[in-house]
């Protein structure tokens, strides 16, 4: 195949842009130049086979394929869903591919399960396909961008653009007369790409008609400047960013020393934007210099208008006017002078479609961070917002967006903080990415291993993460992860060298304290560390071919075969020496970051030269700063302080050919701690997918009625606002068919022992013991798969109303944790449930068998407490099985005795006699086989599925109250209203 075929083909896929798909070959034989060229599924299908991935045809083919599948409304798509098996045939029909070229189609280039989840109230859509298409001048450019200069997928490109329009189309038209300020948040992943995302939804809102574009960073300079240079490069342009200064000139132009300026990486619009009839972007602030009063310079902020008649919302205005960026770090004083400034220019304010970005929004987030601290962080922030609220105020046509990493946001916590920045329009839930590295990389969740069948090819924890000792640090644990450092580096260096990738930048980071006089004092720790280490003395060897041969070989064998690994250590021992004058050829490996400007710190700049170091750090390095390269992480913290998810996901991100690599020190306490939150997180997320699926056209969650929700989830939180409240009362919340599995349990022996008494009615019907064995074509998601289970099980049958007196006799963490569920289940009528099958599944042996309240011996399962009243997971996966039938009155579960419990309103409750396992046990079942366990050492931990003819009538899964019934619809009111 040669380049003239691709181009035909590429020129077929260009044409049909418009259009959407229709014969492919005919159109790409229409293109060439040689009229012999064959064009069908055989030629095309040959050429894909062995195209590489960056070839053009197949990424071109990608977006294409990709963006033809999410299409909505399209006059072509055939009534078909967007993202499904039969849109995909849809578009393979048209392009006339017969059965064989179209399943390799799906083979390369699979159908996207994008899952981005929208709670939103009324809006008024403007943002139409024909405004996409005929106004993408910077989207384009960006998107383009992306995908030849960045090595995005088509995939992502075409998720990133569904995701975007998701927000822009949600913000007011900026041509509308009547003013409109929309509020709302999107929440991402650390570490996953937000700023992509906001990059996106800037340009399309430039290309629709903002013209003041504001970005709020964290608080520190370094993200500042990180966010300014990423916009520049990206969305602002070479064009834009010269404006008639030379590139070559030292004191105007602040990336005449770029690499990538010099390597020709920033976008390029081929022409100066308003010479197309485009609006130029017009920086006010730049990579070095943070917002200043513009004084004499304020005509900068102005905005021109061709009809001075008409107001500067007008699109003949828009059309005619420049917007205009300013990136400001998030201090009091800085926004303080662009509030003030603003109130000098002559254009009316009121008349400004204005946007404000808010980075890092939940930024000194109290989700994990201890209360007394987050209430000293909550003035600073309060200030801030205070500042928001004014340029809010002062722009009545300006759109408020905030990106967080959490769900679990000040906004939906504080009500006094959130007031002015509410997301009351819409809160979107953006997916996970593919290929993003994230919490469940570095965690076994719903997995309980037994000790001896976690290989590093199964066990997430196994492969990445190390333990460090609780109490102690020690030296030797830390000479460990910098010699993992090393041998990475060298790996690294080795599939460089054999085309697998280009490694610019390789990091180790240090986090032993928030306190900066800490930070020296580790970094000289470190020094001496690698001072000692002998990497260039023989004496090193076998202390590094142990760690590889033990830890670095075998787990990258297992996880990444294909990206190629040195089969001995003597054929790594080269790379290691060039690793280590790598990391050492500064003179100092070690770089320390914080915000104590009295230190003589080093600038650490990841866009001027490569990083191969070692950087100790705290805040800095903390909320949303990008440490590229990063590959061994060491992180020991006192235990009395809880740390933020955002200071400890520096770990997360994408790690494209080293992610087998990645290694995380850490001591248990903290990597429960972290689990722990992050399966808070994880259930929360679920939840709002699960209620953002709208009932007879209307949604059945509003971001008003989201911080009841996460009240849920952070009992432990009771912020202190003297006079606000939120206005939302979580009523019910609703089940059919979905699982409900409480973690949080009494520590307290004498609350155990009365919640185990409580289940005496469960144990008393459990007199059946038989062998549950089946299989189903439907997985607990949902989605299409198979399983299968194979079990034995005390079983038995216990009327709705028993079921439910069990489970309002008990307490759990706090106690009312359950009382949403109690109170839907207490309305459940005879129509909608019939009764329970009771499950105690039964494991292997009997070693951990045991009596409890008289019952016969069953099984007791050890579980790890994360936290004082949390367990990680209860229930085992191969234990699900039967009650995915149960809830569809399917009765083919196992042998005779369970088939004769199952009702066709069956629910089914699974229940796991609990012991505390402790640390570094596999066991931990107190006493011997057979033996009487006091009520007050077990907790009878379960898993409840209600039947799916559970739903309610309204077909809703949660309801709300509000407590100051005349002010339903706000989200914030006045404690002295209730």
């Amino acid at each position: 195949m040669n380049e003239s075929f691709a181009t035909s083909y590429r020129e077929a896929l260009n044409a049909m842009e418009l259009r959407g798909p229709r014969g492919l070959h005919t159109l790409a034989a229409s293109m060439a130049d040689d009229p012999s060229m064959v064009a069908d599924d055989d030629s095309l299908s040959a050429y894909l086979t062995t195209a590489d991935p960056d070839d053009a045809l197949r990424r071109d083919l990608a977006v294409r394929l990709a963006t033809w599948d999410a299409d909505e409304n399209a006059a072509w798509t055939g009534n078909t869903e967007p993202n499904t098996r039969a849109r995909r045939t849809r578009i393979t029909s048209l392009l006339g591919m017969g059965e064989k070229a179209a399943a390799l189609l799906l083979d390369r280039f699979p159908v996207a399960t994008t899952e981005i989840t929208v709670i939103d109230g009324d809006w008024t859509p403007w943002y139409s396909e024909s405004i996409r298409r005929n106004r993408d001048f910077y989207w384009g450019h960006y998107a383009h961008h992306l995908l030849h200069t960045r090595g995005f997928s088509g995939d992502a490109v075409v998720g990133l653009d569904a995701a975007t329009t998701k927000v822009v189309e949600r913000l007011a038209d900026p041509s509308r007369i009547e003013r409109h300020q929309a509020k709302g948040l999107v929440v991402g992943y650390v570490q996953s790409g937000k700023t992509a995302n906001f990059t996106g939804v800037i340009a399309k809102a430039i290309d629709a008609g903002y013209r003041l574009i504001v970005v709020l960073t964290g608080s520190t300079d370094l993200l500042r400047t990180q966010t300014q240079r990423r916009l520049d490069m990206e969305l602002v342009g070479r064009e834009n960013l010269l404006r008639g200064i030379s590139e070559h000139d030292v004191e105007a132009f602040d990336y005449h020393s770029d690499r990538d300026w010099l390597d020709n990486k920033f976008v390029r619009h081929g022409i100066r934007p308003s010479d197309a009839g485009q609006p130029d972007i017009v920086r006010l602030t730049t990579r070095d210099f943070d917002y200043r009063s513009l004084q004499q310079g304020i005509s900068a902020l102005d905005f021109e208008r061709r009809d001075r008649t008409r107001p500067l919302y007008d699109p003949i205005n828009l059309a005619g006017s420049d917007a205009r960026l300013v990136v400001v770090k998030k201090n009091g004083t800085v926004l303080a002078k662009l509030v003030k400034d603003l109130g000098k220019i002559t254009t009316r304010l009121a008349d400004i479609p204005a946007l404000i970005i808010d980075d890092e929004s939940d930024q000194a987030s109290p989700n994990t961070s201890n209360p007394k601290k987050w209430h000293e962080d909550q003035k600073e922030r309060t200030t801030i917002n205070k500042r928001i609220g004014e340029l809010l105020a002062s722009l009545p046509r300006c759109q408020y967006v905030g990106y967080t990493a959490t769900p679990f946001a000040n906004v939906f916590i504080d009500p006094s903080d959130a007031e002015d920045i509410f997301p009351s329009n819409f809160l979107i839930s953006l997916d996970r990415p593919v290929g993003y590295m994230g919490a469940a990389e570095f965690q076994d969740l719903d997995v309980d291993f037994e000790e001896a069948s976690a290989t590093f090819a199964t066990s997430n924890e196994k492969a990445h993460v190390r333990p460090l000792l609780d109490d102690a640090d020690n030296d030797s644990e830390l000479r460990e992860a910098l010699d993992a450092f090393v041998l990475t580096g060298a790996v690294k260096l080795f599939r460089q060298e054999r085309g697998v990738a280009h490694f610019r930048h390789h990091t180790m980071l240090v986090h032993h304290a928030m306190q900066r006089a800490v930070h020296s004092e580790k970094a000289a720790e470190v020094r001496s560390l690698w001072a000692k280490a002998g990497y260039f003395a023989p004496a090193s060897g076998d202390r590094l071919r142990k760690l590889y041969e033990e830890d670095i070989l075998p787990v990258s064998q297992a996880l990444a075969p294909e990206d190629g690994m040195p089969s001995s250590y003597e054929e790594l021992t080269p790379y290691v020496a060039r690793a280590v004058r790598q990391i050492g050829r500064s003179g100092d490996p070690v770089i320390v970051v914080n915000s104590d400007k009295s230190l003589e710190n080093e600038e650490i700049d990841f866009d001027q030269r490569p990083v191969w170091r070692i950087l100790v750090g705290g805040n800095s390095l903390a909320r949303g700063f990008t440490i590229e390269g990063l590959t061994v992480s060491y992180y020991r913290r006192a235990t009395k302080q809880q740390d933020t998810l955002m200071q400890m996901g520096r770990w997360f991100g994408f790690r494209p050919h080293y992610r087998d690599l990645v290694r995380l020190y850490i001591t248990p306490s903290l990597h429960m701690a972290f689990e722990a939150s992050c399966r808070d997180e994880d259930h929360f997320r679920t939840e709002l997918r699960r209620y953002a699926t709208p009932v007879d056209g209307k949604p059945q969650l509003t971001p008003a009625q989201v911080p009841p929700l996460v009240a849920q989830h952070l009992k432990w939180l009771r912020p202190t606002a003297t006079n606000k409240m939120y206005n939302a009362e979580l009523a019910e919340r609703r089940s059919p068919g979905i699982a409900v599995e409480p973690r949080r349990w009494p520590s307290d022996p004498g609350v155990i022992e009365a919640n185990t008494k409580a289940f005496q009615p469960l144990l008393d019907a459990a007199t059946t013991q038989t062998r549950l064995h089946g299989h189903m074509s439907i997985t607990p998601d949902g989605s299409a798969a198979s399983a299968e289970w194979d079990y034995n099980a005390w079983i038995g049958r216990v009327s709705h109303p028993v079921l439910l007196s069990v489970l309002q006799s008990i307490r759990l963490v706090p106690d009312d944790a359950l009382a949403p569920d109690l109170r839907w289940l207490a309305s459940l009528t005879t129509d909608q449930i019939d009764s329970w099958v009771v499950i105690f599944p039964q494991q292997v042996g009997q070693g951990t068998n045991r009596r409890v309240l008289g019952h016969e011996s069953i099984s007791v399962f050890a579980r790890t407490r994360q936290k004082t009243d949390y367990y990680g997971g209860i229930s085992k996966v191969e234990h699900r099985g039967p009650a995915e039938l149960i809830k569809r009155g399917r009765a083919d579960i196992g042998e005779e005795p369970a088939r004769r419990l199952v009702e066709a309103r069956s629910g089914s409750i699974l229940v796991y006699p609990t012991v505390d396992r402790s640390q570094g046990a596999s066991n931990s079942v107190p006493g011997e086989a057979n033996e009487e366990l006091k009520p007050g050492q077990v907790t009878m931990a379960f898993r409840l599925v209600a039947p799916l003819t559970a739903v309610g009538r309204d077909n809703r899964l949660v309801l709300f109250t509000a407590k100051v019934t005349s002010r339903r619809g706000d989200a914030i009111v006045d404690k002295t209203g209730a």
